[in-house]
């Protein structure tokens, strides 16, 4: 294995792993730490917490476990993946995982590098835009668990860290990876180690990616990997295999959690014109609908492609938590997706789609499921992925067209972008 990823949820992680197959690396995400070896295939291993919104201490324990599982494989460059949107909060886990991995690693020079251009997300001057909108004015100032209220990325992190952060500029960015490289050098000397990088296309991702070679640590969205997988290629280490996809034929179902605008739109879409089940927390919490419940609804619609979705706007969702609590709530319905899944599953459904990081790892881990073959894009962001028999998408909120939920059954199913 040459290069291991650590993602802070797995539908962060199913990106990056979309990113670097599609550059070129044999590439395999596996959920959580896992117990053996890896296949002497594996070039990329990608190990999909579930640490983005837990205390501190314990998503830098898990992922201090998981870099030196990945370290055990013989990686030579660690990144450390966290959403483009740079989800976290004044008290967050970035900063201080980071921080670790590179006390771990020894590493001089941390690039944070969120942006993912593709997905409309960039850095300038230092604050994130989610298109042409400040990340404070996006929809993420409404998150309900990591409201995102400051677009400067490097005040948000300094919140975080007991240490100074630095910065690379677009024009240091502009002038190439040496530029790049004299800039990284300079913060680091001056007592920066983690540096904010402006990146406002993907060439910019490329000339970062080159500036990163012989970095121990590297942390951003997915973005970041297009441009690691050459610095490996360059030296001759990639063997340029690439396993052929194999879709699925039988039901296929839906479940979303997210209450990111894109999914809300996804949700409405797919809702227009097939069997929709809209999924009231309060009434999960209270025990009036179960998981047979749903469960038994799907499966009576499981050749319509059915979809089953907890999706509410932003005051709902806030409601919600201040009647119940935060943490029972989601805790609520990540339990209920997590049986569902399993149970669906266990009747015959053959491929499956989560909407929101949360949710996707709820079903992953009701499943069982340790590890995950990377197949085609379905959306930027957003591969087919394969465990077993099973085909799957997990999708970030925000990531998808309206119409994500229909090609992506499709190309479960087929590999054509339908239903």
């Amino acid at each position: 294995m040459l290069l291991g990823v650590i993602g802070d949820d797995f539908t962060g992680s199913s990106d990056i792993a979309n990113t670097l197959a599609k550059a070129g690396m044999a590439v395999t995400q596996y959920s959580g730490v896992p117990q053996g070896a890896a296949a002497p295939s594996v070039e990329a291993g990608i190990v999909a917490l579930k640490s983005r919104t837990v205390p501190v201490k314990d998503a830098v324990r898990a992922s201090l476990a998981a870099l030196d599982w990945l370290l055990a494989q013989g990686c030579e460059q660690i990144v450390f993946k966290y959403c483009s949107t740079f989800d976290s909060t004044p008290q967050g886990n970035i900063g201080p995982v980071a921080a670790a991995l590179a006390d771990r690693l020894g590493a001089s020079i941390v690039p944070v590098v969120p942006s993912f251009p593709g997905a409309g997300r960039t850095v300038y001057q230092g604050h994130l835009f989610v298109k042409d909108t400040l990340l404070s004015e996006s929809g993420m100032e409404a998150h309900p668990l990591t409201p995102m209220t400051d677009p400067d990325i490097r005040r948000w992190l300094a919140l975080q860290l007991s240490e100074p952060v630095g910065h690379v500029p677009f024009d240091a960015v502009h002038g190439g990876a040496e530029s790049i490289r004299a800039r990284m050098q300079a913060e680091a000397k001056a007592g920066r180690r983690m540096q904010v990088v402006d990146t406002v296309c993907d060439a910019d991702l490329m000339a970062i990616g080159a500036a990163c070679a012989g970095l121990k640590l590297v942390t951003g969205g997915s973005g970041i990997a297009m441009g690691l997988p050459a610095n490996f290629r360059e030296r001759g280490k990639l063997s340029g295999d690439g396993a052929a996809w194999r879709g699925n034929a039988g039901p296929c179902a839906i479940l979303a959690g997210s209450s990111s605008r894109q999914t809300r739109a996804q949700v409405a879409r797919h809702a227009a014109s097939h069997p929709a089940l809209r999924i009231v927390a309060g009434d999960v919490i209270e025990g009036r609908t179960t998981p047979e419940d749903v469960t038994d609804w799907i499966m009576r619609h499981a050749d319509e492609l059915p979809l089953a979705y907890a999706t509410a706007d932003p005051e709902t969702v806030r409601a919600v938590q201040e009647e119940y609590g935060r943490d029972r709530a989601a805790s609520a319905l990540e339990a209920l997706f997590a049986e569902v899944a399993r149970q669906i599953v266990a009747r015959g459904v053959t491929r499956l789609i989560a909407a929101g990081g949360e949710t996707s790892g709820a079903v992953v881990e009701g499943l069982g499921i340790d590890a995950l073959e990377i197949g085609p894009e379905i959306a930027p962001g957003a591969p087919a992925l394969r465990a077993g028999d099973l085909t799957l998408a997990l999708k970030s909120g925000n990531f998808g067209e309206d119409d994500f939920f229909e090609t992506a059954a499709g190309i479960l199913g087929t590999g054509e972008g339908e239903a």
